[in-house]
């Protein structure tokens, strides 16, 4: 495989300097590995990671930028991500404004960058209920939308590597067909939840995909992004609801900050709901890398196992 080396321009003078000396030889040359080596992958987060360094095997060289209680919405690139960036032979983004404040990255970065969330049917999409123009980024928690953005990815390693292809198709295949067995498991383990007990109120707005898979009305306190600001309003009409439709848990998630599903147990509480904290969930963030949380299906299942218990049993966790 003949491996460029790219640089970033127009993001700051840092960056060009590391363009202009970071990736080159002591004479002024270009430094050219050897066929060899494998592709490598910078990843925004580990959604879209970990399953590429599934697929790609030895073929690829994965570094996620992202990592664990990573709030995308609001990270910014540090000087060592940007160097990351340089020395990348593809970047693979979510996109749909999901990572919105690394756009100017992105925008003049010269290595290769994909946004694979921009790669699904259109007509899969679903907008901000507030903001027409706005559109759910969230689509890893859609089993069979997340095989689409990831085949996208693939198609692109298949262009760097193409007597790689055949090896990338079968593991492509192989892992979905993983993803089939998690998208059945999911449907029917929450599918034992009564209609009018699958209710999921979370921290901010990130599971509607989930909830149209799983047949589950969703309730955010926060919009499609943490940047949004969490009102008495929005957290009164959550409790509002909670008391109506007797909702036995809430849910944090391990990225965001947990102030306002506190501050809606304790209002239901007052309200004369007693209200039990479901537990922790994954949304825009994974667990640890070494955990079942840190793979995308473990942390999957994770969520539909908590929310499962939560909302079947009316129980909580820690």
């Amino acid at each position: 495989m003949n491996k460029n080396i790219w640089g970033i321009s127009s993001i700051s003078a840092a960056v060009v300097l590391l363009a202009a000396t970071g990736c080159s030889d002591g004479a002024g040359g270009e430094v050219e590995p050897s066929e060899d080596d494998p592709i490598q992958v910078v990843a925004t987060i580990a959604q879209i990671g970990e399953p590429l360094e599934r697929i790609g095997g030895d073929f690829v060289e994965v570094k996620t930028i992202m990592g664990p209680g990573v709030d995308p919405h609001l990270y910014e690139a540090s000087q060592s991500d940007l160097q990351t960036i340089s020395n990348a032979d593809v970047i693979f983004y979510n996109g749909l404004h999901l990572e919105a404040q690394m756009s100017d990255v992105f925008a003049n970065v010269d290595v290769p960058a994909l946004a694979i969330g921009e790669e699904v049917a259109e007509s899969e999409l679903l907008d901000d209920e507030e903001d027409a123009s706005a559109t759910d980024p969230h689509i890893w928690f859609d089993v069979n939308m997340w095989q689409q953005a990831i085949d996208a990815a693939v198609e692109q390693l298949k262009e760097i590597a193409p007597s790689e292809a055949d090896y990338f198709e079968q593991n492509k295949q192989d892992y979905f067909a993983e993803l089939d067995e998690l998208y059945t498991f999911s449907v029917e383990k929450l599918g034992e939840i009564p209609e009018e007990q699958r209710i999921l109120v979370t921290a901010h707005d990130a599971f509607q995909y989930f909830g149209r898979m799983n047949n589950i009305e969703v309730v955010g306190l926060q919009g499609l992004s943490t940047e949004d600001e969490v009102g008495i309003s929005d957290i009164q009409s959550t409790i509002d609801t909670i008391v109506e439709k007797q909702v036995p848990a809430v849910f944090v998630e391990s990225s965001v900050n947990d102030s306002s599903i506190q501050a809606v147990i304790e209002g239901a509480g007052e309200a004369g709901v007693d209200i039990e904290l479901g537990g922790t969930l994954y949304s825009d963030a994974m667990g640890e890398a070494g955990t079942e949380e840190g793979t995308y299906i473990g942390m999957y299942r994770h969520n539909v196992e908590t929310i499962y218990d939560a909302l079947m049993n009316g129980g909580g966790q820690d």
